[in-house]
């Protein structure tokens, strides 16, 4: 809207057809000592028309840095929400060998971190926290024998999200499996998200990274 403005401007400027006798220019020059910045003023004798664009210039200099202060704080407004939504995480469990089981639910703490843009997510606690509003993407994965259950549960503040479980084969012989699981979630800011193990179960990880927590923002609302 802002240029649309100084183009209108400019076409007043150099399409205003404007023919001046000596005593009109004179009367203009009295006119632009009374007053620099007045605006542009049209007035219509018989058959000829006089303009006094005077006040056209400093008007097109107020505006030009009007614009310029506009562009400059559109810009930092621009830079401060990139900055602010740059928030995606990847941590694992750790080098810790099989983990568990215990006898209730228990909050996982992932000790290796990949990424932490923004921050959010909190390497005492292992929960992550929304910074901003918006949809997020979240998956969990974990590695286990087949002989013995695991269960990780994907929690959205107190309330479970989601689940990924894998009952104890107990005829399949030793060997290892990978589960996995994701969620796509709304969240508000201070919205907490987290991993638990669940009671009676078992995890394991060690130095090739298999038991995973990841999310990152899709995009803010």
């Amino acid at each position: 809207m802002s240029c649309s403005i100084l183009y209108l401007l400019l076409f007043l400027l150099f399409s205003c057809n404007c023919s001046k006798t000596d005593a009109q220019k004179e009367e203009n020059t009295a006119l632009t000592d009374r007053s620099e910045s007045s605006p542009v003023q049209c007035s219509v004798d018989g058959n000829q028309q006089f303009c006094l664009i005077t006040g056209l210039y400093p008007l097109l200099a107020n505006l030009s840095s009007t614009l310029q202060s506009l562009k400059a704080s559109m810009d930092q407004e621009q830079l401060r929400k990139k900055e602010e939504h740059k928030i995606a995480f990847a941590v694992g469990l750790g080098n810790r060998g099989d983990f568990g089981p215990f006898n209730t639910d228990v909050a996982l703490v992932y000790e290796k971190v990949f990424v932490n843009a923004g921050s959010c997510y909190n390497t005492g606690t292992g929960i992550f926290t929304a910074p901003v509003k918006g949809v997020y993407f979240f998956s969990i994965s974990g590695h286990n024998q087949t002989t013995r259950p695991m269960g990780l549960r994907l929690f959205k503040n107190g309330e479970q999200m989601t689940i990924l479980y894998n009952y104890a084969l107990t005829d399949a012989g030793v060997r290892y499996e990978t589960l996995s699981n994701s969620a796509t979630l709304k969240l508000e800011i201070g919205d907490q998200v987290f991993v638990r193990l669940l009671a009676n179960t078992w995890v394991f990880d060690n130095s090739d990274n298999l038991t995973l927590f990841t999310g990152h923002l899709i995009f803010a609302i």
